[in-house]
């Protein structure tokens, strides 16, 4: 068995890693890989073959199907995206009662105000760094007053937030872990002393199914941890990918002020050219599993590209070209199967708010060239950059 150590292409692959997935992808679909010193896994880069793999029960989410636990599992305690069926269809249905379409389009008006409130800060500078100034700011203000997280304890969470989804060492992380289990409990215990408020973390402490189940303490504290994770790190880099790919992209740029009505379509290729997950969180082989001409053992850890597939040029031609109109129908941003992203709906009308409202107040907006190279975030779960600087 042959293992392609990722680790060894540095910083250009963090930076690009499609051309490598390209060439993995042109002698098969899946290769055994190492991420870094000590951690191998079996690396998806077939669109088809990863569509499969996100709805394949032998595929399990729990780590325990290998012999372990996650950190935020033993921390946190374990969350939907560790559970298989049947306790991740319970905790799915529960938490679906409350993070509703409706829930999500009536705050519309809300992420509209907080948009323009943070470009009205942004437009007498001339310049900014689009992260810092809109792409964290809107999502964590939006998920923080949706669960109900006070606005003092923001600047908290996203540092806890940033350190757990791009560790920079096992003891940051261990500390941002337990930072953030201790801030949720006293949260719960809040919200749970307080009485009825219209907040979602509210909700789902008093939410019960039909034949009287509700959440317990432990998942309601996994639930939280979750939903502001989850519910805004990922809207953070779809938001900084698309405007980096439009302001890269002056043809399709142009296209779009021309006619805002491309633009829901637009944001579906930012998804798929450059989408804010590059793998999904990773699973464990239940039994043998064939993909393609190769078998992953049991036991195996299997990750599934999916900034891989989609751009395989199987499903989608020419995938190296950045496109608004092209078909981006199945595409696997959100994933597939019964894990496919609850919040997909809200970081969609995130991020066609904050783009629209960009291109509207700011012309002339463009990258800021005098601002040095881009840092991207390490490891391969998260795609995009810690700083986006522009002008306008």
């Amino acid at each position: 068995m042959t293992t392609v150590d990722l680790s060894e292409y540095g910083a250009d692959f963090t930076a690009d890693p499609y051309p490598y997935y390209a060439k993995l992808r042109e002698s098969g679909p899946v290769h055994h890989v190492r991420t870094a010193p000590g951690n191998e896994a079996w690396l998806i880069v077939g669109h088809s073959e990863a569509r499969a793999a996100l709805a394949d029960p032998r595929l399990s989410k729990s780590p325990s199907t290998a012999g372990f636990r996650m950190l935020d599992e033993e921390v946190i305690g374990p969350n939907l995206l560790v559970f298989d069926p049947p306790d991740h269809t319970r905790l799915r249905k529960l938490v679906a009662r409350e993070f509703t379409g409706r829930r999500v389009e009536a705050l519309r008006p809300r992420v509209q105000r907080i948009t323009d409130e943070l470009i009205d800060a942004m437009a007498p500078h001339g310049h900014a760094d689009l992260v810092g100034a809109l792409a964290f700011p809107l999502p964590i203000t939006v998920i923080c007053e949706l669960l109900g997280v006070p606005a003092a304890d923001r600047d908290a969470f996203r540092a806890w937030s940033t350190e757990i989804v791009a560790p920079t060492g096992a003891e940051a992380e261990s500390a941002a872990v337990h930072g953030l289990r201790a801030y949720l409990d006293e949260l719960i215990e809040d919200k749970r002393c307080a009485g009825p408020a219209d907040d979602l973390l509210s909700a789902l402490l008093r939410t019960r199914a039909d034949d009287g189940d509700r959440l317990s303490a432990a998942e309601l504290r996994a639930m939280a941890y979750l939903l502001l994770i989850a519910g805004h790190e990922t809207t953070v880099n779809l938001i900084s990918n698309g405007v980096r790919a439009l302001l890269t992209h002056p043809d399709q740029l142009a296209a779009i002020r021309a006619d805002f009505g491309l633009l829901d379509v637009a944001v579906e290729e930012m998804l798929r050219y450059d989408g804010p997950v590059e793998t999904a969180t990773v699973r464990f082989a239940r039994e043998p599993v064939p993909v393609g001409d190769t078998v992953i053992p049991p036991g195996a850890t299997v990750l599934v590209g999916i900034g891989a597939g989609d751009r395989d040029p199987a499903r989608f031609p020419d995938p190296d070209r950045f496109d608004i109109r092209r078909d981006t129908g199945g595409h696997l941003a959100f994933g597939h199967g019964i894990h496919y992203c609850l919040g997909a709906p809200l970081a969609r009308l995130e991020v066609r708010i904050a783009i629209r409202a960009l291109l509207e107040r700011f012309p002339s907006l463009s990258l800021d060239p005098s601002a040095g190279p881009l840092d991207w975030l390490p490891g391969l779960l998260m795609r995009g950059v810690r700083r986006l600087p522009v002008r306008w």
